[in-house]
């Protein structure tokens, strides 16, 4: 097996310090009674989380404060979160913090530094202002003169004014980072208004951001840091549906072995061992293409999280269904943590360009011929 697709020691130390974290502060009993109240994001878990564990910094520089990792690290933490489906920014800081870090090897490093080093310390969390559920066009990304979704901010002397709907962890947000007009700009989440959104995941909430002749500090000129960002967020993303269906999978076992039906175990039935084996196979092979997604750099990346995506998108939905169907009544049930899993894995499945724009992507990537229309 390659050396890339192996976890390392100290990521499975941070593993073990996010994964007994999580079941002290965020069991699903806990994770599901929140999805009712009107703070759905927990505050003081993403305080121990990103700050006291450090996973807010992850990825910054030792020199501005953070651990000095790399995407790597970042996605073993996505994938326990993945497992607990814990209500906390992580994915959306993440995406902010790579389009930062990209400003500052593009040159805007003075603005972007003071940024990441108050990340880094926990004393602020930021998203980027785009829509979550509207997927990007990967080709027109890094082009001046072609907006790769449906325009939303327009910019007037520093000024910005429209509306960006669903966009994902922009409610705890302290910093909004706004594409807009071909730039980037960053504005301080207060002077925005930010609308929760009825969200089919109710452990990560979306919200429509209104500017209305917002003050905004232009970072950069260009869409090509925010290529390289989506990529990074893309390849977490996969991570976190790993996370998502082993978790899936493991459930669905441990009931199956124990739930008894005309004298015997539902998981003698050769029928659900059949299922649950082609589940596993699934999910090893998205492991596989996750780990690589979260090393491959320069030209591969893009390949490698096409891949990622086009298939841990996939498997993550099949593993929820599978939970749900398994586990019979009882997985309908409000009660039961299956549907947070389920609503979480097809919320992230639309993200970020959906497995079909991803295998679409992969094709023009490896220069396969469009395919011929069926008949």
């Amino acid at each position: 097996m390659s050396d890339e697709l192996l976890y390392s020691e100290p990521e499975e130390d941070l593993r073990a310090a996010v994964a007994d974290l999580l079941a002290t502060r965020a069991p699903w009993s806990a994770v599901l009674a929140r999805t009712g109240t009107s703070e759905p994001y927990d505050a003081d878990l993403w305080k121990a989380l990103g700050a006291g564990i450090g996973a807010a910094g992850l990825v910054v520089p030792e020199s501005l404060g953070g651990a000095g990792a790399s995407l790597r690290e970042a996605a073993v933490v996505a994938e326990e979160l993945g497992k607990a489906v814990a209500p906390v920014p992580f994915l959306g800081n993440l995406t902010a913090t790579a389009l930062l870090l990209a400003l500052r090897e593009s040159g805007a490093g003075d603005a972007a530094d003071e940024h990441l080093r108050r990340i880094a310390t926990g004393e602020q969390t930021a998203a980027v202002a785009i829509p979550f559920s509207t997927p990007p066009d990967w080709t027109t990304i890094g082009s001046l003169s072609v907006t790769p979704w449906p325009p939303s901010a327009e910019v007037h002397e520093a000024r910005l004014t429209g509306r960006v709907t669903s966009v994902a962890d922009a409610l705890p947000a302290d910093v909004l980072v706004v594409p807009a007009d071909g730039s980037i700009y960053v504005v301080p989440a207060s002077e925005a208004r930010r609308e929760p959104v009825t969200s089919l995941d109710m452990t990560r909430v979306l919200c429509d951001i209104e500017f209305d002749d917002t003050p905004a500090e232009l970072l950069t000129i260009g869409y090509e840091p925010l290529r390289l960002a989506l990529l990074a967020a893309a390849a977490v993303l996969a991570s976190e549906q790993l996370g998502l269906a082993e978790r899936c999978l493991d459930l669905t076992v441990e009931y199956v072995k124990t739930r008894r039906q005309f004298g015997r175990a539902v998981g003698s039935y050769q029928g659900l061992k059949h299922r649950l084996a082609q589940l596993w196979v699934q999910i090893a092979q998205a492991r596989a293409v996750a780990r690589h997604a979260a090393s491959a750099t320069g030209d591969e990346q893009a390949i490698a999280v096409a891949v990622a995506q086009a298939h841990c998108s996939t498997v993550a939905v099949q593993a929820a269904e599978e939970c749900v169907q398994m586990h019979g009544g009882i997985g309908f049930t409000w009660e039961h943590p299956a549907h947070l899993y389920l609503k979480r894995a097809k919320s992230a499945s639309l993200a970020l360009g959906g497995p079909s724009r991803h295998r679409r992507r992969l094709a023009e990537l490896v220069n396969l011929p469009p395919s011929a229309p069926t008949r």
